[in-house]
């Protein structure tokens, strides 16, 4: 749904409320004469609570804080752009970290197995010239592990 079908049906919905709140205040009104003087006291009272309940709803709202039907606050935080932001950057950064430390783990391993080779060729009872035949290299190459 695209945002002009979505405050389309938004501006709808509030001219139904509307139409319906203005309705029920003429129902109410003509009816008011015929009500007896302790219940018109008590539809007042219901009326200005109901008038002091929607006032502090709306300066909530202005505010960033939901007021539910029994009177409890529930806060939230507007969306802003820096917080918009935060969420994009932070999956970015975590990406980029773990990145960086698997880099460093492959350093690290090719470093070892390098050692371990220069370890193994070093530590060997073969001469120097043993190195450099072309053979030997190709030896090394076919020669199953040792384990």
């Amino acid at each position: 749904m695209n945002q002009v079908d979505s405050s389309y049906r938004a501006s709808a919905r509030d001219a139904m409320e509307t139409r319906f709140a203005c309705r029920v205040a003429a129902c109410l009104s003509e009816s008011a004469q015929t009500v007896a003087p302790d219940i018109g006291e008590r539809l007042r009272f219901a009326r200005d609570k109901a008038l002091e309940a929607a006032g502090q709803a709306r300066q909530a709202a202005a505010q960033g804080v939901a007021v539910t039907s029994s009177g409890a606050a529930i806060a939230g935080f507007r969306q802003s752009r820096w917080w918009l932001w935060f969420g994009s950057v932070l999956p970015l950064l975590a990406l980029l970290g773990g990145l960086l430390l698997i880099q460093d783990q492959q350093a690290r391993m090719q470093v070892s197995i390098a050692a371990e080779v220069d370890e193994a060729l070093l530590g060997d009872d073969l001469p120097i010239t043993a190195y450099r035949d072309a053979g030997f290299s190709e030896f090394l190459k076919n020669q199953p592990p040792v384990e």
